[in-house]
């Protein structure tokens, strides 16, 4: 069980980090370049298998167990008309989740995952921002842990997701934290509030980084003042998997956001995540740039609930098939030779 007493004690977790297994990763190096293509022809699909192998530690490496976490929480800056929609959607949609019937479910069952919901209170919305933090440190750091002790150690892949009415709101107001603009620049539809919506949304962020200012300089004091419980945890599932040498995928915006205070602590302690997809959601690319973190995919999709993660996984399983299932040169009876190696310059005249 984590046991992160104060923010102290979390900060040195962060980093104290190890560094996977170059080992396992030049491994399936030296496979792939014994396979019957040319170099590189399968492109990212060959890097992200030497991704897999480097952070599960063995080559080949393997995907039997794929876990999808969504966190969901409840955010009192909903009070503030910066959502289309009310907080008690959250309520209703983990139900949803639990029933089958989110587009998460058909998702994860096509990605061969198991997909486990965990509503983190959600009777307790966070406190408005503008007023004060979202979150005391004590609730984040139980938050934190919650997330921690999520992740199973058996994991071989774990996507990371949310579900949290007002939750954009908290994650450009993150990414404005640590990274500068203010409200313009990392604020977007979410939900799909219209141009009023929008520009409450701006300056609720705006407000919120004055109120806060005296904090900036902390990452983790960012997240716990402008976050929300299913971003701590989504934090917590981050560190955790790290580790314990597990890769992870990451979802959108939100899910991006919640982790960024982990790189802004240390530079590489997002090594071992992907970025499945890069969301329609205003900020997300800038957010990506910021982390030197690249996208799988680019599919206009917005909607959260580890839906990007998910997809992904089945990119991974492609590549993870591709590697372990093709033949050798030696193999296929193909030869490895270019032709400019194989024939026999003409005799001078």
């Amino acid at each position: 069980m984590a046991d992160f007493t104060s923010f102290s004690v979390l900060r040195a977790a962060c980093l104290d980090l190890p560094s996977g297994s170059p080992a396992a990763s030049a491994a399936v190096a030296r496979r792939e370049a014994t396979l019957t293509k040319p170099p590189g022809s399968l492109g990212r699909l060959e890097e992200l298998v030497c991704w897999l192998a480097h952070w599960q530690g063995h080559a080949p490496p393997r995907l039997q167990q794929v876990e999808i976490l969504v966190f969901a929480g409840n955010h009192g800056v909903t009070a503030r008309g910066v959502s289309a929609y009310p907080p008690e959607v959250t309520v209703q949609m983990v139900a949803n989740f639990a029933a089958g019937g989110a587009a998460i479910n058909q998702l994860a069952r096509i990605a061969g995952a198991r997909l486990r919901v965990i509503p983190l209170s959600l009777d307790r919305p966070t406190a408005d921002f503008t007023q004060q933090p979202a979150l005391s440190e004590e609730e984040f750091l139980a938050a934190v842990a919650a997330g921690y002790d999520a992740v199973s150690p058996a994991c071989d892949l774990l996507c990371l997701g949310e579900m949290g009415i007002g939750n954009t709101t908290a994650a450009a107001a993150i990414a404005a934290a640590l990274f500068g603009g203010g409200g313009a620049r990392w604020a977007g539809r979410g939900t799909g509030v219209d141009e009023e919506g929008l520009a409450r949304k701006r300056d609720v962020i705006d407000q919120a980084l004055a109120r806060h200012a005296g904090v900036l300089h902390d990452p983790l004091a960012v997240a716990a003042a402008f976050g929300g419980h299913e971003l701590a945890a989504i934090l917590g599932a981050t560190l955790a998997a790290r580790r314990r040498c597990i890769p992870i995928v990451l979802d959108g915006f939100v899910c991006t956001a919640a982790v960024a205070p982990l790189a802004k602590l240390r530079a590489d302690t997002l090594a071992h995540a992907l970025a499945a997809h890069v969301s329609a959601e205003a900020g997300h690319r800038m957010l990506l740039d910021e982390l030197g973190l690249r996208a799988l995919l680019d599919l206009d999709m917005r909607l959260g609930e580890a839906s990007g993660a998910a997809l992904a996984v089945t990119v991974l399983r492609a590549a993870l098939a591709c590697h372990t299932g093709m033949a050798t040169f030696g193999e296929a009876g193909v030869s490895d030779k270019p032709v400019a190696d194989t024939v026999t310059p003409k005799a001078a005249s």
